[in-house]
């Protein structure tokens, strides 16, 4: 296929998409109407070797809930590339003496969405290891890769349970997601409550009633857990109930991220056996770092395709924005992984946005109707229209990286947030699809080969509040079903 042909075929596909008002599949038409659920709140596109089998509101712009991953992952993967790294460096200007860091030691971020706390001990014992055991200036935490460099605490929580670890918003050095882990567990009557990581003057206290439920409902009794500070001490206060006879484990997002990042590496450092003489503070401004700084030591994540594979099958939003961001601040560099982009005054999501819309126009594919805010889907102004996921899904058939792309996806009845779906149909251990949900949305889009093995497109969102318990997703189940078991192109209506 000639480079032209490539370009226009998403056009083309649009075309047609557009000219075939096609019934739904019968199994999904009756799903939908039991659930009282109009036709037209269902946007579904299904192709085979680029020819529209179904198309069903194609041109309609949706809310794609975590479907917009797919999006994300596809430009990252072909605009950053396969060996894609994130990093987090040591770096001073300071002179050492004798074991003393004489000036200022920086902790800069660049988008590492590996860095926890054994990577930030592993970097602290390498100063260590060169002899450095007093700091005697400040330890200065620079997230200026991303503009703004920290979210604004201001910005209203996208739901009801901002301290879930679905809801952690990202910057260019975040430690361990910003989550603290905890363990619950209630023997003869008695609840005990173990936290971590240790931090420095960071503690845990529990006002947990007990109570007779099931342990598998632990969380309905759960309440917003609340950092208290009183004299530069951190009290992470438990509230609500907690079954008795019960052991459960969760992970929750309740401290400031200085806070967690300051007090996390003092407890470090200091079990290390170094001495801070300064403060911990954040660096006020882009090139906090000097840029004659040397490196002292260094963290890498994993590479990007690693990354799509936890983006995708767990549908991390966390993850999925980091790379959304890493988008707006990085590009590729064969022998590094990656390299800031130059200065500009545009925020980093804007950058971001302005480099997916380049690549889709690139690639033949119109943005009419699409609405990026952070990538993942987590968003309730997020749009696109099932034709252009469809294009985005044939782009990456055509990628040089597809393997890695598609590798990245859930396998149905076998793993990630499809391992629970279609086990009994002809889809399972076959199709590789992206899954998303919100409040009123349901949605599915990713490669399902029909019963000849030839591989289809499937794009398939449902925005209305009768989606729920169940409804959109089996109707989405049965359109699968229908393209695994062999469809035929559906007439259109007239």
């Amino acid at each position: 296929m000639s480079k032209l042909h490539r370009y226009l075929l998403p056009t083309l596909l649009a075309t047609l998409c557009a000219s075939a008002h096609a019934q739904l599949p019968e199994p999904v038409a009756q799903l939908l109407q039991a659930a009282r659920i109009p036709q037209e709140a269902m946007g579904a596109v299904v192709l085979r070797d680029g020819v529209p089998l179904l198309s069903h509101g194609a041109e309609r712009s949706m809310q794609p809930a975590s479907t917009m991953k797919v999006l994300t992952t596809m430009v990252a993967l072909e605009q950053l590339g396969p060996v894609f790294r994130g990093r987090t460096e040591l770096r001073t200007s300071a002179e050492l003496v004798r074991g003393v860091l004489r000036g200022d030691l920086y902790l800069r971020g660049g988008a590492d969405a590996d860095f926890n706390e054994d990577a930030l001990t592993r970097m602290l014992q390498a100063l260590r290891n060169q002899g450095v055991w007093r700091i005697q200036g400040d330890i200065v935490l620079d997230r200026q890769l991303f503009q703004p460099a920290q979210p604004d605490p201001q910005a209203p929580p996208f739901d009801e349970y901002p301290y879930a670890y679905y809801n952690v918003v990202p910057d260019a050095l975040l430690l361990n997601t910003n989550l603290l882990r905890l363990e619950l567990r209630t023997t003869g009557g008695q609840l005990s409550a173990v936290m971590m990581p240790a931090m420095d003057k960071v503690g845990l206290k529990t006002d947990l009633k007990l109570v007779d439920t099931p342990c598998a409902q632990w969380e309905t009794g759960w309440k917003p857990p609340q950092a208290m500070r009183t004299d530069g001490k951190i009290n992470v206060l438990l509230r609500g109930t907690f079954p008795r006879d019960c052991s459960a484990a969760t992970s929750i997002n309740v401290l400031d991220r200085h806070d967690y990042l300051e007090r996390l590496l003092r407890t470090t450092w200091k079990r290390l056996g170094g001495v801070l003489n300064g403060d911990v503070r954040e660096a006020e401004a882009a090139g906090a770092t000097p840029a004659t700084a040397r490196l002292l030591a260094e963290h890498v994540s994993r590479p990007l395709p690693e990354l799509l594979r936890d983006i995708n099958k767990q549908s991390d939003n966390t993850l999925a924005r980091t790379i959304f961001l890493s988008l707006g601040s990085l590009e590729a560099d064969s022998a590094l992984g990656s390299h800031p982009l130059p200065p500009a005054a545009d925020s980093t999501a804007t950058r971001a946005d302005q480099r997916i819309r380049a690549w889709l126009t690139a690639h033949g594919i119109a943005t009419d109707g699409l609405v990026l805010e952070n990538g993942s889907g987590l968003s309730r102004t997020e749009r696109v229209t099932p034709a252009q996921l469809a294009a985005v899904l044939q782009a990456g058939q055509r990628s040089l990286w597809m393997p890695e792309f598609v590798s990245s996806l859930p396998i149905a009845g076998l793993d990630g947030t499809m391992r629970k779906r279609l086990k009994d149909s002809p889809a399972a251990l076959h199709a590789r699809l992206k899954t998303g949900s919100l409040h009123a949305v349901v949605a599915i889009a990713g490669y399902v080969p029909d019963a000849s093995g030839q591989p289809c497109v499937v794009v398939a969102f449902i925005n209305d509040e009768h989606v729920a318990n169940g409804a959109g997703r089996a109707a989405l189940d049965a359109l699968v079903d229908w393209v695994a078991r062999g469809p035929q192109a559906v007439a259109p209506t007239r």
